[in-house]
């Protein structure tokens, strides 16, 4: 069987690999290095642009169910994220170039993938998982127009600044995990009220960069720039990416008024992203504003933080809950309305598995609502009169049958248990 997938992304790179274990022959297109997207400056594979993060490990956490679930099904991606990790707390974070090289080796020296350098511009012949992410050349998505009627939806995605670790002041930053969950993986910024509402003025006239082509009021939640964040209330972000709860400063034994963490990015630890500071600031007010904060006064910024153009499909008028369009023609990534890093991998995986069952003449799985894989593709497929993208929550899976757990913890503890026996089951059957 011989099946094309168009994008080597995260959700790409999953379901080439998934069909490839499965004896497929895959054509696996990607435009890189010929040709970037304006958020894209790595020539490998499964490249993580917004941030290294690939949040909670915890099964208590669905995205963290969501990552075992992945585990034990076989997910390159997981198994590539494994070997990159970085240390990040209760999180789960990479460094960026050795999962990107990981993935892209694994995918380049199988005997059954061939990649195809180059820009798409037209759907090929044959079965095919299209995978080009949110960023899709304007050649492609006219050719995605044409294929689904319709042009989909706009938002805009923003990333965080890194800065070099050396240029960190230490006399005026601490080392800490928030609750104390793991070893002391972040760096802690504290601020005093004074310094904090200093920085929060610069930061509401700060002057920011045009982003253009699209409406002004279409920014994703999950990566909701910083200054946007802030305009909403000046203690917003005391209660948001700043918050300092779980954190004592040991210089004064008490928890500041508030504290921007940074969390390692490279194996090497000597570059540092600013959490939850997406930021389409200029570039020098980045440098102005961002150095109000006591610790980054003297930070070099190995880069800023820059804003840009998502699409996305209206999925529930598209596709099936398998991210199926028609027999022989998958989405699969963020262009469906899964949002995030595990969320796209794990939409490429079902893709990846369904295509190959639909080839082989074998009946396709039933992930259920019971598991976050199924979820997921519930929630993709069902009408809604205003889709928006959506990260893995507990709010998608079935809830528990019988008397209802109370205690939030225990009940999703109990969720986890019950998916992961049905993910048992469905390996079982593969």
């Amino acid at each position: 069987m011989k099946v094309n997938v168009i994008g080597a992304g995260l959700a790409g790179s999953e379901a080439a690999w998934q069909l490839l274990k499965r004896g497929c022959e895959v054509a696996l297109y990607e435009m890189k290095p010929q040709k970037f997207t304006p958020a894209h400056h790595m020539p490998g594979f499964a490249e993580l642009v917004c941030s290294n993060s690939l949040r909670s490990d915890r099964l208590e956490n669905a995205v963290g169910l969501l990552k075992e679930e992945m585990r034990r099904v076989g997910s390159l991606i997981m198994d590539c994220a494994e070997a990159a990790r970085v240390p990040a707390g209760g999180a789960m974070a990479v460094d960026r170039e050795t999962f990107s090289a990981g993935v892209t080796a694994a995918l380049r020296s199988h005997p059954l993938c061939t990649v195809v350098e180059g820009e798409v511009t037209a759907l090929p012949e044959g079965p095919t998982i299209i995978a080009t992410g949110p960023l899709t050349s304007d050649a492609f998505a006219q050719a995605i127009v044409a294929l689904t009627g319709q042009e989909g939806l706009s938002f805009y995605d923003a990333a965080a600044p890194i800065v070099t670790l050396e240029s960190v002041d230490m006399d005026r930053a601490f080392r800490a995990s928030r609750y104390g969950r793991g070893e002391d993986d972040y760096i802690n910024c504290p601020m005093t009220e004074e310094e904090y509402n200093a920085f929060y003025d610069a930061l509401i006239a700060a002057e920011t960069a045009p982003v253009h082509g699209f409406e002004q009021d279409k920014v994703f939640e999950g990566c909701m720039p910083v200054e946007v964040m802030a305009a909403r209330g000046r203690q917003t972000l005391a209660f948001g990416p700043l918050k300092p709860v779980g954190l004592v400063d040991p210089r004064t034994g008490k928890m500041p008024y508030a504290v921007l963490q940074l969390r390692q990015d490279d194996a090497a630890g000597t570059l540092y992203n600013l959490v939850g500071f997406q930021t389409r600031l200029k570039f020098p007010e980045q440098r102005r504003v961002f150095g109000m904060i006591p610790a980054l006064a003297h930070a070099e910024y190995a880069r800023y933080g820059v804003m840009h153009r998502n699409t996305f499909l209206n999925s529930p008028t598209l596709l099936d809950d398998h991210f199926r369009f028609r027999e022989g023609l998958y989405f699969a990534g963020q262009m469906t309305g899964v949002e995030g890093y595990i969320e796209s991998a794990a939409s490429g995986m079902v893709a990846g598995l369904s295509l190959f069952q639909d080839l082989s003449g074998r009946p396709r799985t039933d992930w259920t609502d019971e598991t976050v894989l199924g979820a997921m593709g519930r929630y993709v497929a069902s009408a809604n009169r205003n889709f928006q993208p959506m990260n893995a929550t507990f709010g998608l899976l079935a809830p528990l049958a019988g008397k209802k757990i109370r205690v939030k913890k225990e009940r999703y503890a109990a969720i986890a248990a019950r998916s992961l026996q049905r993910i048992g089951e469905i390996v079982n059957e593969l």
